[in-house]
C-alpha cells in the first residue's frame, strides 16, 4: 500500500504540474486547465502548474467581497469553497498524505540522514490560526482604497509558493531579480526554516502551519473515507504511535484531526485492529488473524 501511495503522490504532482513547456516560454501556464482547483497546496504561479491553489483562490475570493458589496453586487462565487467542501467531506486530510505536492517534498526531506525529533503537539493549533487570520480575516477585513484585500498567506508566508514559483521565476526571468526586497527575503527565510525542519522532523509544515490541512481537518469526524479502530481487538501495543508521520496516537484518538490516512498504522498493527472504511464499510485490516499471529491480550 505504501508503494501505491508513493505512485499516487508522484502522479498527482505530474497532473497538477504538467506544463513542461515553461523552460521555453519562461512564464506560467495560462491554458484552460487553470480553472481547475488543485486539491493540494500547489502554487498558481509555479511555471509548471496547470491548476490553481485552493488557498490562494479562497483569499482572492474573500479579498474581493468588500469591493463587490460596495458596488451593489450581493453574490459570491463559492466554487472554491464548494470544491474544498466536497473533497473534505469525501477524504479530508487524506489529501495531505496521498496528493499534496508539498507533503511529498517534506517526506523526501525527512529521509535524509540526520538526528530526528518530534513536533510539540500544541503547535498543531497554529495552522488553525493561520487559516482563520491570514486566509480568512485579513483578506476580508484589511482592504485598500478600492476595497480589495491581499492574499496574506501567499504573499507573506507560504513556503510552497516560494519553492514552486518564486525561485523558478527568478531563475527564468533575471529582470525580476531587481524587484526582490525584504518581502521575498522573509518568505525565503520561511522556506529555508521549513526545509531544515523537515529534515529533522516529520511533516512539520503540515502539522503546524498549513491552512489547507487545517481546513480539511474540520471534516475529520464526518468524512466518507477514514480509518477506524476496533477497540475489542486493540491491545494498546502502541505500534501505531511509532510509525505515524503526523504524531497521531491512533489507539487513543482514531479520529484525530492530524490523521492523513496514510495507512502506515494499519500496515503495522499486529492484531489488525485498524481498517480503512468507506461510508462505514471496512475495506481492509479487519479480516481473521493469520495463524501464528498474536491474539489480542487484555488492554492495560
Amino acid at each position: 500500500m505504501e508503494r501505491l501511495r508513493k505512485w499516487l503522490q508522484a502522479i498527482f504532482v505530474l497532473l497538477t504540474n504538467g506544463s513542461l513547456s515553461f523552460p521555453l516560454t519562461r512564464t506560467i501556464y495560462q491554458g484552460p486547465l487553470k480553472v481547475v482547483c488543485s486539491p493540494g497546496l500547489n502554487c498558481y504561479s509555479c511555471p509548471a502548474s496547470t491548476t490553481y491553489c485552493p488557498m490562494g483562490a479562497l483569499q482572492q475570493l474573500l479579498g474581493g467581497v468588500r469591493m463587490a458589496l460596495d458596488n451593489g453586487q450581493y453574490f459570491l462565487g463559492l466554487y472554491v469553497v464548494g470544491t474544498l467542501g466536497v473533497i473534505g467531506g469525501l477524504i479530508g486530510r487524506m489529501v495531505c498524505g496521498w496528493i499534496c505536492p508539498f507533503g511529498l517534498v517534506q517526506e523526501l526531506l525527512y529521509k535524509l540522514p540526520s538526528p530526528k525529533f518530534g513536533v510539540a503537539r500544541g503547535l498543531r493549533l497554529v495552522k488553525f490560526a493561520v487559516l482563520a487570520v491570514m486566509v480568512v480575516a485579513l483578506p476580508l477585513l484589511v482592504v485598500n482604497d478600492l476595497g480589495i484585500g491581499s492574499p496574506w498567506f501567499c504573499k507573506y508566508l507560504c513556503p510552497a509558493g516560494t519553492l514552486e514559483a518564486g525561485l523558478p521565476m527568478l531563475a527564468m526571468q533575471p529582470s525580476l531579480r531587481q524587484t526582490v526586497g525584504w518581502l521575498f527575503g522573509g518568505k525565503l527565510a520561511f522556506l529555508v526554516f521549513f526545509i531544515v525542519w523537515s529534515v529533522l522532523a516529520s511533516r512539520p509544515f503540515c502539522r503546524t502551519t498549513c491552512p489547507l490541512g487545517a481546513f480539511y481537518a474540520l471534516f475529520s469526524k464526518v468524512k466518507l473515507v477514514r480509518l477506524e479502530l476496533n477497540r475489542d481487538r486493540c491491545t494498546n501495543c502502541r505500534a501505531c504511535h511509532r510509525v505515524c508521520p503526523m504524531g497521531v496516537r491512533f489507539n487513543e484518538s482514531p479520529h484525530d484531526t492530524e490523521c492523513i490516512s496514510c495507512l502506515a498504522c494499519e500496515a503495522v498493527c499486529p492484531v489488525r485492529a485498524i481498517s480503512l472504511e468507506i461510508g462505514g464499510v471496512p475495506v481492509g485490516g479487519q479480516g481473521p488473524l493469520d495463524k501464528g499471529m498474536a491474539a489480542p491480550q487484555p488492554r492495560g
